[in-house]
């Protein structure tokens, strides 16, 4: 190649004194079209082809690859390892130029290939999210921690080529940047670390609800990083909170919730203590047409009969044990509860008083609803039932 473009300079009439100054510039020139030529066929053909038998094939993992950048990461590396080939051919009558250029495409080189390789770990990573079973694997913080080592050797062998030393020269020195080491990754190390914690604990998983609200946290879990943890909040923004900090401090998850099936409802409705009052029978006779009272009523009444037979007939009815419209009233929601198709009959359910304050006595309903979602519509049902209570204040649960 060489001899020829000389006999094509000197056949133009190029100056014999620049002959080879000619020769080694067209020769670098040459190359480097040569080199762009073939990244621009291998690109614009044999990936175009490439990516027109992925999208026939019917594999998942061949897509990812494609999607993940790997074909066209590897492509960059022929016209890399061409400029390594024919370099010292090119420029063997110049030492000064070619040892440096040589030492700038090995760099390249190792760095490129690093990063084919952290595409690789991409579609791993992404056939594992498709396919595994489990979400408590901490594999991005361990394919981060991989990455970090890969570009970690590359730049101890990118070192040792631009000085010319073998890499466990510069291995043998780290014992004495441990200190500087450890200063510089103790993110990472700690980040490790509570990404081990995480996984055996099986404290937090992508997709969990999850609620730190030191760090204006309060959302689900998108990815559980090396360094850090990204929760896409309610208002569909995003926090990062540092991966370390879901051991060092306390949060609340609310895997255990969905997992149960059941969400719980606490709400109290507060009674006018002015309006407790006893029944009298003949409003006792009316409540017994109320279909989920009418056991209760007739239970009670039995334990009253038994209980007033077995003291002082003559004793004044003031005296003696009645039912109160308060009591009443609770035994229907909680008749009414026990019975609602949206209410979860195997979890708790109950109703009962909690201290009187200035609004009233709070007469609570504690229980779990089988739906989840976030909007139940629970004013309607409780406006219904109570409504349906006689001699009791009509409620509009609407505001």
């Amino acid at each position: 190649m060489q001899q020829w473009i000389t006999e094509l300079l000197t056949s133009l009439g190029w100056p014999n004194e620049h002959i080879t100054l000619g020769v080694t510039l067209s020769s670098v020139v040459g190359l480097l079209l040569l080199a762009v030529l073939s990244h621009y066929v291998t690109k614009s053909r044999v990936i175009a082809v490439v990516e027109k038998l992925v999208l026939r094939s019917k594999n998942q993992w061949d897509d990812l690859l494609l999607k993940h950048q790997v074909f066209e990461r590897f492509v960059l590396l022929i016209p890399l390892f061409i400029l390594l080939v024919f370099l010292p051919s090119v420029l063997d009558d110049l030492p000064d130029v070619l040892t440096p250029l040589l030492i700038i495409v090995k760099v390249v080189i190792t760095f490129q290939i690093a990063r084919c390789l952290c595409a690789l770990l991409d579609v791993i990573q992404s056939v594992y999210r498709a396919k595994a079973k489990t979400r408590y694997v901490p594999l991005n913080a361990t394919i981060q921690l991989i990455k970090l080592a890969i570009y970690l050797v590359a730049t101890i062998l990118s070192i040792s080529t631009i000085i010319d030393r073998s890499p466990i020269y510069l291995l043998s020195g780290l014992g004495a940047l441990t200190a500087v080491l450890l200063l510089v990754f103790q993110d990472t190390i700690k980040g490790l670390v509570a990404s081990i914690q995480i996984s055996a604990n099986k404290m937090v998983a992508p997709g969990d609800w999850i609620e730190l609200p030191q760090y204006g946290a309060d959302g689900d879990v998108l990815e559980i990083g090396l360094n850090t943890v990204k929760v896409q909040n309610f208002d569909r923004t995003v926090t990062t909170v540092p991966t370390y900090a879901l051991i060092s401090g306390s949060f609340k998850n609310w895997r255990d919730m969905f997992n149960s099936g059941g969400r719980r409802i606490k709400r109290a409705i507060y009674i006018d203590i002015s309006s407790v009052k006893f029944y009298q029978q003949e409003e006792l006779t009316k409540l017994k047409d109320i279909r989920l009272l009418t056991n209760y009523l007739t239970q009670k009444e039995q334990e009253i009969t038994q209980e007033i037979q077995g003291t002082d007939t003559d004793e004044p009815s003031i005296n003696q044990r009645k039912l109160t419209n308060l009591g009443t009233f609770r035994a229907y929601i909680e008749t009414y509860l026990k019975q609602h198709p949206k209410v979860h009959q195997q979890m708790t359910c109950m109703v009962r008083q909690l201290a009187p304050s200035a609004t009233g006595l709070p007469l609570e309903l504690y229980f779990f609803s089988n739906d989840q979602n976030w909007v139940i519509k629970l004013g309607r049902t409780l406006c219904a039932f109570i409504n349906n209570i006689p001699n009791t204040r009509k409620l509009n649960f609407s505001s």
